[in-house]
């Protein structure tokens, strides 16, 4: 069974003509940004690192691949501005730095991947990948790998050893982001199939 070729994400298909209108679109993004900003309030410090554990992750695929690419990645940019604007988006923590220096700080990459993790889900979702499970996990795991790529990149800067960076930035999250790319991956496949009984 060949996966749909339509340009189409879950919400354009729910909205029909709505989801081209501009005010619309502005109230998706500020709900997307919404839930990102919500997601990272819950934030678990590890003794390991100073990379915290938050769900944020989760919601910058679930945006993407629920708005689309142009929309996700949006989302996810405007959420990035309101952080460095002062907003307290971030997850918070007391060793992190706040505003925009925390953009430059030891966590940056990873907050500075988002817009790019949240356009790929959202590519792959506007071309049916978020219609079966084995196809949105793989788009999931590959925003996570941006994620991943970002923030391991950027504490390379900071710590200058890939070895700390791997014991400090990958290993404690792995097989907890691992599983929230598995939750993700189930959510919008259910949704379409919900669609497709209506």
């Amino acid at each position: 069974m060949s996966l749909p070729a339509a340009s189409t994400t879950i919400l354009d298909h729910s909205l029909g003509q709505a989801s081209s209108s501009a005010l619309v679109r502005a109230g998706l993004v500020a709900l997307g940004v919404a839930v990102t900003a919500g997601s990272a309030q819950f934030t678990l410090p590890l003794p390991m690192t100073d990379v915290p554990f938050t769900f944020t992750p989760l919601a910058v695929m679930l945006t993407g691949a629920a708005l689309g690419s142009r929309l996700g990645a949006m989302t996810q940019a405007l959420y990035l501005a309101l952080g460095a604007a002062g907003l307290q988006v971030f997850a918070p923590s007391l060793g992190l730095p706040q505003g925009a220096l925390r953009l430059a700080g030891p966590t940056g990459g990873y907050l500075l991947a988002y817009p790019l993790a949240a356009f790929a889900t959202g590519w792959l979702a506007e071309r049916g990948w978020d219609r079966r499970y084995v196809t949105s996990f793989v788009s999931m795991l590959a925003g996570l790998a941006i994620i991943y790529a970002g923030g391991v990149a950027g504490r390379f800067i900071w710590l200058q050893s890939w070895s700390v960076v791997v014991a400090t930035s990958v290993t404690p999250f792995l097989v907890a982001d691992l599983l929230k790319a598995a939750a993700a991956a189930m959510i919008l496949p259910q949704a379409w199939r919900l669609i497709g009984r209506h």
